[in-house]
C-alpha cells in the first residue's frame, strides 16, 4: 500500500468539519495535535472539555491535522489534492493549504508489538501482550493486548486502580467495574480472587473486547452494556472514567455499593479531586488521594445514612 501523509492546519471549528468530510471521502485516518507542540507554547490538555461552562476554552483554537491516505485507493478520487477539495468544499470551507509527505512502507504489526512491552503493576501483578513471554511465571500475569477499549495498563489511572484493587481482594468479593473498557480492572479483580465480577460499559465495541479479553485470560466475568438493568450490592466499585462523568454517576454508583463497601474513582487529575470528593461525600467517607504523573486515585467506604 502506498501511504501519503496531508498535514494541514487550520482553526479548530474548520478543522472539526474537514476531519469528518475527509473521513467520508476515503482518508483512512485523521488525527489532530497542538500546532506548537514541542515547542515553550504548548498547550498540553489531558482532560475532556466542559461544553457546559462557557469559559472554557474546549481544546485548541487552531490544530494541525494529519491526513493518512493511500494513493492508490483513493474512493474514487484521482488524487490526494482532488480528495482534499472535494472534502474542503463538502465541509463549507476555502481550500486550505497543505504539505504533502510520504509515508515508509514497514512492517506496522511489528512496529506496533514492538512499543509494547510487558508492563509490571506491583510486586505480583503483571500486564503481558500476548507476543511476549512472561517476566515472572509466579507472578498475576494478565494477557492483554492493545485494542479498540481503553486500558492496557500503561496510563497511570489504570495502574492506581489495579493496585487499589490489589489491596482490596481478599477472596470471594462482589466486584463492580463500571466503564469497563478492555475489562482489565475486572480481569484482574477475578484473578486476585474476587468471586463475581461484573464489568459495564456505554460502548459495545468495548464490552466485546472485555468479553474475549476474559475468555483469553480463562476468567468467569461478567460483561454488559451500561444500560442494562442490575440489581447489585458490590463489595468493591471501581471506576476509571474522567471527572465530568464521574459527577453525573454518582448516585447511580453509590447505589451498587454496599453499605461497608469500598469505591474506588479515576480518571481524575488532580485539581478535580476535591470537587468529587464532595459530590461522593454524603455516601463515602474518603481516604487520602493517590496520585500518579498529575493524576488521582479517590477510594471512600461506604457509609449506611443514604
Amino acid at each position: 500500500m502506498a501511504l501519503l501523509s496531508l498535514v494541514i492546519e487550520l482553526g479548530a471549528d474548520d478543522a472539526n468539519r474537514l476531519s469528518d468530510a475527509l473521513l467520508d471521502a476515503g482518508a483512512l485516518s485523521v488525527s489532530a495535535e497542538d500546532p506548537l507542540a514541542g515547542t515553550a507554547a504548548e498547550v498540553p490538555i489531558y482532560d475532556e472539555p466542559d461544553w457546559n461552562n462557557a469559559s472554557d476554552p474546549a481544546g485548541w483554537t487552531r490544530l494541525r491535522l494529519r491526513v493518512l491516505v493511500d494513493e492508490t485507493r483513493l474512493s474514487g478520487f484521482s488524487n490526494a489534492q482532488t480528495l482534499l477539495a472535494s472534502a474542503a468544499h463538502a465541509a463549507g470551507i476555502a481550500f486550505p493549504d497543505f504539505v504533502a509527505e510520504s509515508v515508509d512502507d514497514e512492517d506496522w504489526v511489528r512496529k506496533t508489538q514492538a512499543q509494547f512491552e510487558p508492563i509490571r503493576i506491583s510486586q505480583r501483578l503483571w500486564i503481558v501482550p500476548s507476543w511476549h513471554a512472561e517476566p515472572d511465571p509466579t507472578a498475576v500475569n494478565i494477557a492483554l493486548d492493545p485494542g479498540v477499549a481503553f486500558g492496557t495498563g500503561s496510563h497511570p489511572t489504570t495502574k492506581l486502580c489495579l493496585r487499589w484493587l490489589e489491596s482490596k481482594v481478599r477472596g470471594g468479593e462482589t466486584v463492580l467495574d463500571y466503564g469497563c473498557g478492555s475489562g482489565i480492572l475486572g480481569i484482574a479483580a477475578s484473578r486476585l480472587g474476587a468471586g463475581r465480577v461484573v464489568g459495564l460499559d456505554i460502548d459495545p465495541a468495548a464490552v466485546i473486547s472485555a468479553q474475549e479479553n476474559a475468555v483469553r485470560n480463562h476468567v468467569i466475568a461478567e460483561f454488559m452494556n451500561a444500560g442494562t438493568t442490575l440489581e447489585l450490592s458490590a463489595d468493591l466499585v471501581v471506576a476509571n472514567i474522567l471527572a465530568n462523568p464521574l459527577k453525573v454517576l454518582a448516585p447511580l454508583l453509590a447505589s451498587y455499593a454496599r453499605a461497608g463497601g469500598h469505591i474506588a474513582l479515576s480518571g481524575i487529575l488532580a485539581p478535580q479531586a476535591a470537587e468529587v470528593m464532595a459530590i461522593y461525600s454524603p455516601w463515602f467517607a474518603f481516604e487520602p488521594a493517590v496520585e500518579e504523573d498529575g493524576w488521582v486515585c479517590l477510594s471512600g467506604q461506604r457509609n449506611s445514612s443514604r
